[in-house]
């Protein structure tokens, strides 16, 4: 078997401006990038209606055994295509930090992909560098600020804004600057994110469009004044000049599946602190363009659909019409406890175990969000008739069925069970989409519903940090109308990530909240989540190269 990016270099391309003409879109609005990509001018869509149907694909906790949503979303808007419905695929973009790290790229795998997959997966449409640019161009201002006499008396030691880089660099999470003496600034603490991680990503994920984007922008919480108020990126003035550098980066960049599927793939990678959900913006120009649009959330069900559906879709006015589920039967043996080294022998006990985590996240979907959903297998040669039996039986039990995804060996003739079940629960119509909390909720209530209905706490233990923060927020007059986007780890449904399957009896530990008031939500952060990844003793980065002979890239999986 050939690998993903030997699949992806050997297919045959199409011109991406016949891939546009597919869903109507002409040479006027597209800006190429070379002969396979181009951003789209949304400016042109804006008083069409969104037609399509929405389906969202999710999964459940990650484990090291793999789960697929990225190539089962790809082959499920390829086997739609297959089935002669208009398909269009909206996904998010990946970050240079995990291509190099651990985790590998974001364009799907096997026969499921989008290309050209190794420019998507390193610079691709320069999105992230924009993204950079903007957030460093802000911190540069706050320090110029500062160092030209301060005249918003902002407490250097509380300064909120964090320098950014698009790579995993545990080096600088901490460091001081400004070192040199007085024509070099005033010293103080600071620190990098990961790009993907800044409240620039989520920004220009919601944003409606450019004039959304600039408010958004100037109601950024920089820093705090040494009486305790907030500075906003506005008092710095700063939102022209950070609009001017976004102003690219904000259109979709239009791609195509290895079976020429038209693909948005924009924005949105880190489904912590940043919501980890492709752009309102491609989102809603696939909805546009196409009768269906299959659409992907980061992590599990936990974080990343209920981000999608109660962060996204209250923003934009979304109603996704129904959700799948991924799965694989190595994952679940795995959360019942099954060693790493025995996920291909048949273990119906371990997968009894595990069974509660996929039923926990089909729960939520279907009875807290009021959404139909189906379940892929994302199939294994190891997977056995009886495990995959005992998946189907237990599923049934909630009114879900199950269905068996080959799309990574077969491409969309291996997802056709699956996009035929989806067709199905789309024409049955029964969704009944409500919010897990109501916005007229405190902050507290909104994060003691979250915690209750999506993670199955029995409540929550805020730290003594976390209760002042929150009440200080409250008292603003737009508190009612901030979102939550909740920070724990994706490992599990909890906050401990070696707590698998789907614990009970535990409650949810806040220890800080942060405030993201440009994107309209604040931060509960559980556990130790750091916000700039390291990398592991053997990086992806040691394996990429490039054929100097035919400049292919090598080594991205």
């Amino acid at each position: 078997m050939k690998s993903d990016i030997e699949i992806a270099q050997a297919a045959e391309m199409l011109p991406i401006s016949r891939i546009a003409a597919k869903v109507g879109l002409g040479e006027e609005m597209l800006e190429y990038y070379g002969k396979y990509k181009a951003k789209v001018d949304t400016l042109a869509l804006r008083d069409r209606p969104r037609k399509g149907r929405l389906i969202l694909v999710t999964a459940i906790n990650p484990t090291p055994a793999g789960e697929g949503k990225t190539t089962t979303s790809v082959g499920l808007a390829d086997a739609l295509t297959l089935l002669g419905k208009k398909t269009v695929l909206a996904l998010r973009e990946p970050s240079l930090g995990p291509v190099f790290g651990v985790k590998g790229g974001a364009a799907g795998g096997g026969y499921a992909q989008v290309v050209p997959m190794e420019d998507i997966n390193l610079h691709f449409t320069g999105d992230f560098h924009a993204i950079g640019a903007a957030n460093n161009l802000l911190a540069a201002m706050l320090d110029n600020h500062i160092q030209q006499g301060n005249a918003l008396d902002i407490d250097v030691r509380r300064i909120t804004w964090k320098r950014c880089v698009d790579m995993n660099d545990r080096q600088l999470r901490n460091i001081v600057c400004g070192l040199g003496g007085k024509v070099n600034g005033v010293p103080r603490e600071d620190g990098f994110d990961i790009t993907v991680a800044s409240e620039i990503m989520a920004v220009l994920c919601l944003a409606s469009d450019l004039m959304d984007l600039k408010t958004r922008l100037g109601r950024m919480v920089v820093a705090y004044n040494r009486a305790g108020a907030p500075v906003y990126c506005s008092d710095l003035k700063a939102q022209g000049a950070m609009t001017a550098l976004l102003k690219d980066a904000i259109r979709p960049n239009l791609v195509q599946t290895l079976e020429h599927t038209p693909a948005f793939i924009h924005g949105g990678p880190f489904a912590n602190i940043a919501h980890g959900c492709n752009s309102v913006s491609a989102t809603d120009a696939a909805l546009k363009l196409g009768d269906y649009v299959v659409t992907e959330a980061g992590f599990g069900a936990d974080l990343g659909a209920e981000k999608f559906l109660d962060i996204k879709c209250r923003a934009a006015g979304l109603s996704p019409d129904a959700v799948v589920i991924v799965a694989t039967v190595r994952a679940l043996k795995h959360h019942g406890g099954c060693p790493k080294t025995e996920l291909g022998k048949e273990n119906l006990e371990a997968l009894a175990r595990g069974l509660p985590n996929l039923l926990r996240h089909v729960e939520n979907i279907t009875k807290v969000y009021g959404l139909p959903a189906v379940v892929a297998i994302n199939k294994f040669e190891s997977d056995t008739d009886a495990e995959v039996r005992m998946i189907r039986e237990a599923c049934g039990r909630y009114g879900v069925r199950v269905a068996l995804s080959e799309v990574w060996g077969k491409g969309g003739a291996g997802g056709v069970e699956l996009g035929e079940e989806v067709l199905r629960i789309l024409e049955e119509g029964a969704k009944h989409f409500r919010f897990a909390y109501a916005s007229e909720l405190s902050l507290k209530e909104k994060i003691e519903s979250v915690a209750r209905k999506i993670y199955g706490a029995d409540g929550v233990d805020f730290s003594a940090e976390a209760s002042r923060k929150l009440a200080d927020i409250q008292k603003r007059d737009d508190a009612n109308e901030l979102g939550l986007c909740m920070v724990k780890t994706h490992l599990s449904l909890s906050d401990d990530p070696g707590v698998k399957g789907a614990p009970k009896g535990w409650k949810l530990r806040i220890r800080d909240v942060l405030t993201f008031g440009g994107a309209g939500f604040v931060v509960p952060v559980s556990g130790s989540i750091t916000l700039m990844p390291g990398t592991g003793s053997n990086p992806s980065f040691r394996r990429v190269d490039v054929d100097v002979d035919t400049g292919r890239v090598k080594g991205i999986f």
